[in-house]
């Protein structure tokens, strides 16, 4: 299947087996199904390879894999992977992507894959002079990265520039020297780790200080994505009423400005756009943790806690628009030995960091708008709770079809609850 006709709708994929599902997508993919299957034995890792990986392994704990639908990102059909074990989410994000598609879908500005390693000088005697000296030095300081990075500079990549940094937020006798780093299609810690070890020395020489700690900071405010996308008013409520669209495109417009102005709002808010951005981050082996730590540094850089993502009224539909930080990569890390990490970012067509980054951040604002049509309009629990009965009722002893059928009555029940789900299964099994 050429990439032409390669889709990302697979309309009613939750209707079938996880078997036929696999069958769906690798046709999509235009890959043999035994691909997929081979990846996803033992959940992508087996426990020798984890015992390559981190300490003390006992074994390996699985989380569901699963597959959003209906992205469609700077006109490309994207499938997006997602590693999560929240019902409703993967549900969320695949609606959210098919009301932004009726809108012509999402539209992605991504900065260069710039990560940045913090060299940390202090007991400086002069600062202006440690300044001027360190800049004279440039030339000298860029040969001995080149040298350091020869491989990333022949990809393209390398260091890009040398800051240094003072100012009322640091201490007098401090200084601060940024060095940003092209690190191509890897997400680059510990390239640019390894780069500030080797030049801090140097650094700390020419500023006549003593040096510091040598380490990459997760705030890559060089390394945004901007995410944009228009959602015509019939997409929110298809089948209703203009005024009841209307109605539901404004009350989304006054949930994000409750966000905007209101912390603890805006902490859940974010928290809905980090639901369709981690899954994405650990199904390719990224580094959720930096991820959130930077996406959170970023919406608190003005001193107040605010949104990731906003929605505004405009041409009689919704227009989104989200900025964050994303660090990812799709070369090095675990994807090395883990197969399933491979595939997932196979799964994307992402060709490049710059992509994959842009997808994730696709899927965090699809989840958001997913998470605000449902919270100004049926409520969160509806939705949410019909599947997570599924999972009460699979804990609860139900089989194969058993498990569609528990969640039916005790969700219809409005009681989701183990012991309901108990006694559901109980009366099935009677007759």
């Amino acid at each position: 299947m050429t990439d032409h006709e390669k889709t990302a709708r697979l309309p009613g994929l939750h209707k079938h087996s996880p078997a036929e599902r696999r069958r769906r997508v690798a046709e999509a993919l235009g890959v043999r199904v035994g691909v997929l299957e081979s990846a996803l034995a033992e959940g992508g890792l087996d426990t020798a390879t984890a015992d390559r990986v981190v300490e003390n392994v006992l074994g390996v704990h699985s989380i569901p894999f699963a597959v959003a639908t209906n992205f469609l990102v700077d006109g490309v059909e994207r499938l997006v992977p997602m590693t999560i074990e929240e019902p409703s989410v993967v549900a969320a994000a695949s609606v959210g992507a098919k009301m932004i598609r009726a809108g012509g879908g999402f539209a992605v500005e991504a900065d260069p894959p710039i990560t940045t390693a913090q060299v940390e000088l202090h007991s400086v005697v002069d600062r202006g002079a440690a300044r001027r000296a360190i800049e004279g030095a440039d030339d000298e300081l860029r040969a001995a990265a080149d040298d350091r990075l020869a491989r990333l500079v022949a990809r393209g990549g390398g260091l890009r520039e040398i800051e240094v940094r003072s100012g009322p937020d640091i201490p007098d006798a401090n200084l601060i020297v940024h060095l940003h780093v092209d690190c191509r299609d890897a997400m680059g810690a510990n390239l640019v780790n390894g780069l500030a070890e080797a030049l801090g020395p140097r650094l700390a020489a020419l500023a006549n200080a003593q040096l510091g700690i040598c380490i990459v900071t997760n705030l890559a405010d060089r390394r945004l994505v901007r995410v944009k996308a228009h959602v015509p008013s019939s997409a929110l409520a298809p089948g209703e009423s203009a005024a009841h669209v209307t109605a539901v495109r404004d009350a989304i417009v006054r949930a994000s400005r409750f966000a905007e102005t209101d912390v603890h709002r805006a902490v859940t808010h974010n928290k809905g756009v980090m639901n369709g951005v981690d899954p994405v981050v650990v199904a390719t082996g990224n580094d959720w943790r930096a991820v959130e730590a930077g996406a959170h540094a970023w919406a608190a850089r003005s001193g107040a806690y605010r949104p990731l993502c906003t929605w505004r009224s405009e041409d009689g539909g919704l227009l989104g628009e989200l900025t964050m930080p994303l660090a990812l990569g799709t070369v090095g890390g675990i994807g090395r030995v883990h197969p399933l990490a491979r595939l997932a970012i196979d799964l994307t067509g992402a060709r490049s960091a710059v992509e994959l980054a842009s997808v994730a951040a696709a899927a965090g604002m699809a989840c958001n708008l997913a998470a605000l049509r449902t919270l100004t309009t049926v409520g969160i629990q509806t939705g949410h709770m019909a599947l997570h009965a599924r999972s009460v009722a699979a804990a609860a002893g139900a089989t194969g079809a058993e498990v569609d059928s528990v969640a039916r009555i005790i969700h219809r029940d409005d009681d989701v609850t183990p012991e309901a789900a108990r006694a559901a299964l109980a009366k099935l099994r009677e007759g």
